[in-house]
């Protein structure tokens, strides 16, 4: 929005060519005071006037000043530790580091992985509400692995409905406290979110339907590895059922965990991690595997434990 303003020429500017008593008046160039002239952005009583033009003292100023320019958007900054794992001209896959969350969210002032992308030089699809373009799935902030975004509208679209009739596999490996009995099952709960209003989620009555399938992979003194396959995908799903039957995942305070058992190994965050993830590809249709090792932090918990045995 433009801004005018009228004003007499002050007695010490007697005598001033215009160019020189406007930039002096409003802090401005002399080319930049010359331009608003040639504008006719500048009229001396009433009327339009020459830059070159002497001004006298008392004369009438009307001035209409251009909005200042908008700052820049802040360029996204780099996410350490996201590590780009595939891209072709559809479809981006990365590995997420903890303390990262997919887009950015209500009162989240971390790293995204949208802004990583960006930074990166990766443009996504445009598709879905403004501040999660290119989303079609998410990881937990503290939970690390893969993730695929869409670059393509229309990989937005396919990948979206084969997230929604669940033909994507996901798996995932989850160190959980004790060992689950049976060693490999089936958790079939519905998930709400928690009656408290914490931000926690809860098997609740009347929630959404929830599936996860486990397999027990190497057993310790005090914890179990195990292989999970989500058949849905709601927001805590592995988190909410592994401590709804008593085995939360290792480090995951928020669910219940050992605050002692987490020290012990090092964990400052649920032992959780997105292994595998394959689909067909949108465009080509072929089908497509990526995996991804576990983070440093998850590997030495597990070499704390194996030394135990």
């Amino acid at each position: 929005m433009s801004d005018h303003r009228s004003m007499p020429v002050p007695d010490g500017l007697e005598g001033e060519r215009l160019d020189a008593a406007i930039a002096r008046l409003f802090g401005l160039s002399r080319t930049r005071a010359a331009d608003l002239i040639a504008e006719g952005n500048v009229l001396v009583d009433g009327a339009t006037a020459a830059k070159s033009d002497r001004v006298s003292a008392g004369a009438w100023l009307d001035v209409t000043l251009p909005p200042p320019p908008s700052a820049p958007a802040p360029r996204p900054e780099p996410v350490p530790g996201m590590t780009l794992v595939y891209e072709d001209a559809d479809i981006v896959v990365v590995d997420k580091p903890t303390g990262v969350v997919a887009h950015p969210t209500v009162g989240w002032t971390g790293p995204t992985v949208l802004d990583g992308l960006l930074a990166a030089g990766v443009t996504v699809a445009t598709s879905g509400a403004a501040e999660r373009q290119g989303i079609v799935h998410r990881l937990d902030a503290n939970t690390t692995g893969l993730m695929v975004v869409a670059k393509s509208e229309v990989a937005y679209s396919v990948l979206k409905r084969a997230f929604k009739e669940r033909t994507v596999h996901k798996t995932y490996h989850a160190l959980v406290q004790g060992h689950p009995d049976p060693l490999r099952g089936t958790i079939d709960a519905p998930i709400d979110r928690h009656p408290s209003g914490d931000g926690r989620f809860a098997v609740v009555s009347g929630g959404r339907p929830s599936v996860t399938h486990y397999d027990t992979l190497e057993a310790f003194r005090a914890a179990s590895l195990l292989e999970i396959d989500l058949e849905t995908g709601r927001t805590h799903q592995i988190r909410v059922h592994m401590s709804a039957i008593r085995h939360p995942c290792v480090g995951d305070l928020l669910y219940g965990a050992d605050p002692t058992l987490a020290q012990r190994l090092g964990v400052r965050r649920q032992w959780l991690h997105a292994v595998r993830l394959s689909f067909e590809h949108p465009t080509e249709h072929r089908p497509v595997e990526f995996e991804s090792p576990y983070p440093e932090d998850l590997d030495k918990a597990l070499e704390i434990l194996r030394a135990e045995t």
